[in-house]
């Protein structure tokens, strides 16, 4: 497929040939959910926490005799099921993190990029450089691309600090090199804007990847 390529006034420049394929041949559904649900849980801080009954404030008296009233049975003002008492399951801090095999998240975020990129979201622009810090100016390349409203990922080659802070107040806008990409990141966003120089970066790390496995695998059938 053929994207067009802009520059920082919206104008088409170029065009860039890819095949969504040359970064994952299928895209797994199940794969791409189950990354998904793992890093939002990393991002659980778990440090909720509720009280027992044994924990709230309160006298342990039971509170009318158990039997002769005409009411329920009843035991103390600190029992789960009246108001003020304690939870009877109570909460209690935990950490919700878990994680999945590193090939498999290495292979969700290829599958990631290519949906996009078959599904015509990504957008492409010559390069992104700011000379100082200026939140207009990064809100007048999104407006020139069309790209004003809605959550955007922006994507450059490496960290530049006068970028990121020139994205970070505009609301809906995140700023990450290529290198820290991952599928969260990646199917989160309504569209994404990379640079030419984030893509071909992120081509050079999947052959790279793909050359050492292919030369592992080669060294395993010699043994």
């Amino acid at each position: 497929m053929k994207l067009a390529v802009y520059d920082m006034t919206g104008k088409e420049v170029n065009s860039y040939e890819i095949d969504p394929a040359e970064l994952a041949p299928t895209i797994n559904r199940q794969l791409l959910h189950d990354a998904v649900v793992m890093y939002q849980a990393n991002l659980r801080q778990g440090t909720f926490r509720t009280k027992t009954r044994g924990e709230v404030a309160g006298s342990t008296r039971k509170l009318y005799r158990q039997k002769g009233t005409g009411n329920a049975r009843a035991g103390a003002r600190r029992s789960g099921t009246r108001r003020g008492g304690g939870h009877i399951f109570a909460k209690r801090p935990r950490d919700f993190g878990w994680r999945m095999p590193r090939k498999a998240l290495q292979l969700a975020t290829r599958m990631a990029l290519a949906s996009r990129l078959a599904d015509g979201e990504v957008c492409l622009v010559e390069g992104l450089s700011f000379d100082a810090p200026k939140t207009s100016q990064m809100a007048g390349v999104l407006s020139a691309l069309g790209l004003a409203s809605g959550s955007v990922l922006v994507s450059a080659e490496k960290h530049c600090d006068n970028l990121w802070k020139s994205a970070r107040n505009i609301e809906g806008v995140s700023v990450q090199p290529v290198a820290d990409l991952n599928a969260l990141a990646i199917l989160s966003p309504r569209k994404i804007v990379m640079t030419t120089a984030a893509i071909d970066a992120f081509r050079q790390t999947v052959a790279t990847r793909a050359a050492g496995a292919s030369s592992a695998e080669a060294g395993e059938s010699q043994e």
